[in-house]
């Protein structure tokens, strides 16, 4: 027999509206365990998510009501439904009437997936049209250049030994521009 397991999820507790119209429609979908969190999705740590998809077992079914609620960027749709597929479970997405148990649930899934992508890949050569014309332009600069006292700080302290995590404490620097002056200096 499958079980259906609810996911519900509001990015914060002034949403309790939604996160009770979430649990309404997955009861009347016929969730037998509906498992919520008041979580913003950019958060990783999703710990109910985490326990619903731990409670699957092969041909259950995870359940939610929207797309949103459940991943918040494709690669984390891809590896949710790479967990399921590893349990042999399915997905159910109720307002884009979307089960994965079926080939065309699957293909719908698969379209989707692929449309967002094209809309990054899109959006992202647009931006970098964007940059080229505001460079061509002299409105674009780029990133100011690092300080040269941060880098010989940097250099100082990696000199000693110390470790990245240190050094970016000690210096007030972000690991990016750290690992940036890294390159920089050829350390």
């Amino acid at each position: 027999m499958t079980t259906l397991i609810g996911y519900a999820r509001t990015s914060t507790v002034k949403q309790d509206n939604g996160l009770a119209a979430q649990l309404e429609q997955l009861s009347a979908y016929g969730c037998n365990n509906i498992l919520q969190e008041q979580v913003s999705s950019v958060n990783d740590e999703r710990e109910q998510l985490g326990v619903a998809i731990g409670s699957l077992n092969r041909g259950d079914k995870l359940v939610v009501t929207k797309l949103d609620r459940l991943a918040r960027s494709i690669m984390d749709l891809h590896n949710i439904l790479a967990e399921l597929k590893v349990i042999g479970a399915d997905l159910v997405i109720l307002d884009l009437n979307i089960d994965t148990s079926t080939s065309t649930g699957r293909l719908m899934l698969n379209l989707l997936g692929s449309v967002a992508e094209f809309e990054r890949e899109v959006m992202l050569e647009r931006q970098k049209e964007g940059i080229q014309r505001a460079k061509e332009q002299g409105k674009y600069k780029g990133r100011k250049p690092t300080d040269e006292t941060v880098k010989a700080k940097v250099a100082e302290h990696l000199g000693k030994g110390l470790k990245q995590a240190d050094i970016c404490k000690l210096v007030g620097i972000g690991k990016t521009t750290f690992y940036k002056v890294k390159a920089e200096l050829n350390l």
